[in-house]
């Protein structure tokens, strides 16, 4: 008993009290989490760059583009485990939660092991695609085959986190993954200083971290007395649950690899530009990295708090999710964009010294300041339908938004003006006009399931009697 209360003292309540106050409560931890990953990701590269060579170096940023392909599809896929179980506690309906928590682990497991083994086997052919230097080609190689196994420990990571935010524990995932991170840097700095190791080190340093943050969410969820329990007898595919999941996992990942592959047609009309423009860039590149994945946080939240009132039947907090996490995300790039507009010299020169590429830098801030603000409008709107269990019509408006509409800016705009200012304007035309095609569907459908819900007419998530 005491244990299930310290356990409830740590879970955020979705269904009842303050929006605004519970949103943040579950979205902060989140943030942190989030902002953790981004900078243990950048100790691998500053660590490689700092105590091996410009080779180890240019092998680990090499990978990065795939790396982050396959990390939006394992992410993907605990975005679809969070919404289903999420919609089963709503619901109240303990054995639905059960199966879906059984069949999510096998399900995620599974993939990962498949992505592992894509990148195993195919490593050299990708990295050759993507035009990897000859010089970085071999270090690069080994890199991505080392890192790669550690896909299924993400895979299980980012399942049980799903599971925990689902019932509205934040907390607990950003304390394993501190223990890994922290870890993952003594690693790095183990395996290339004391081992001499160089793109390798880093690379098992990552695989070890990854596995002692799936080890600790595993053994948690053993521990638990209530539905989300896990028991490795009763690991199964139950096919109804596995539906669910794979019917919000598989169009989120996608979601998150067609955004890696959208900036290849923006980096190919940077690439355009002399090598000072491309430095600044890339070095002004790094906070997007940080912002998006702070506002992540409350995107998980819209769609945690959505699904989870959406099976509890109360449609007036839906909307209010939805509105309030948008609301805080909007918050956080406003902030963000001004400070980078005050302090974009200071932050830039953590990644290069020369005047050059800090002003080329400055040029992408001053655009990207803006341009934050109106990301949420798409991103809170995605994270809504994925809510309610719409991901199939979402992605294919991010495929025209995101992608189409970019290639077509690229080649009309870009191609008129040929300064480095109007295509970066490109991000937030695209942000803009996905967003209101994300808002007016998100709207229609959530208006629509709720009166099939109610009718009898839609079964796919019926809502609690």
């Amino acid at each position: 008993m005491e244990e299930n209360r310290k356990r409830g003292a740590l879970s955020v309540n979705m269904t009842e009290g303050s929006l605004w106050k519970n949103m943040l409560l579950f979205s902060l931890p989140l943030m942190m989490t989030q902002v953790l990953e981004v900078l243990f990701n950048l100790s691998d590269v500053a660590i490689a760059g700092k105590f091996a060579d410009y080779r180890a170096l240019g092998a680990v940023g090499s990978t990065t583009l795939l790396v982050s392909l396959f990390t939006g599809l394992l992410i993907g896929m605990g975005s679809g485990v969070n919404v289903a179980v999420a919609r089963g506690l709503g619901m109240g309906d303990r054995e639905r939660v059960e199966k879906t928590v059984h069949t999510s682990f096998v399900l995620c497991a599974a993939f990962g092991i498949i992505v592992c083994l894509i990148c195993i086997l195919l490593a050299g052919p990708m990295l050759t695609m993507l035009h990897t230097k000859d010089e970085l080609i071999d270090g690069a190689t080994l890199y991505l085959k080392i890192y790669a196994l550690s896909m299924p420990a993400m895979a299980i990571y980012n399942c049980g986190n799903g599971i925990m935010s689902a019932m509205g524990d934040t907390r607990r995932p950003l304390l394993y993954l501190s223990v890994a991170g922290v870890l993952n840097v003594i690693l790095n700095l183990f395996f290339v200083i004391r081992c001499h190791m160089a793109a390798e080190g880093v690379a098992v340093a990552s695989v070890i971290a990854q596995c002692l943050s799936a080890l600790l969410i595993v053994l948690h969820l053993l521990r638990r007395k209530d539905a989300c329990r896990l028991c490795l007898s009763r690991l199964r595919v139950h096919p109804q649950e596995g539906r669910r999941v794979l019917t919000i996992g598989i169009p989120t990942g996608l979601q998150n690899a067609i955004f890696a592959i959208a900036n290849l047609f923006v980096q190919v009309g940077v690439n355009s530009f002399d090598a000072v423009t491309v430095s600044g860039a890339a070095a002004a590149a790094n906070a997007d990295t940080l912002l998006f994945n702070m506002m992540a946080a409350f995107y998980t939240g819209c769609a945690s708090f959505v699904s989870r009132n959406w099976g509890a039947g109360k449609t007036q907090r839906i909307t209010k999710s939805y509105l309030v996490s948008m609301c805080y995300a909007a918050g956080v790039g406003a902030i963000c964009g001004v400070l980078l507009l005050l302090f974009g010299r200071s932050f830039l020169s953590l990644f290069a010294n020369e005047t050059g590429v800090i002003d080329a830098g400055m040029e992408r801030l001053r655009i990207m300041s803006f341009s934050y603000v109106v990301s949420p409008l798409m991103d809170a709107s995605i994270a809504a339908s994925r809510g309610i269990g719409k991901s199939v019509v979402p992605t294919v408006i991010v495929v025209m938004g995101s992608c189409v509409f970019r290639v077509i800016w690229v080649y009309t705009i870009f191609a008129w003006f040929g300064t480095i200012t109007s295509l970066y304007l490109l991000y937030i035309f695209s942000w803009a006009i996905t967003g209101a095609a994300e808002l007016l569907y998100s709207a229609a459908a959530t208006k629509r399931s709720f009166w099939r819900s109610r009718t009898g007419r839609h079964n796919f998530f019926p809502p609690r009697m």
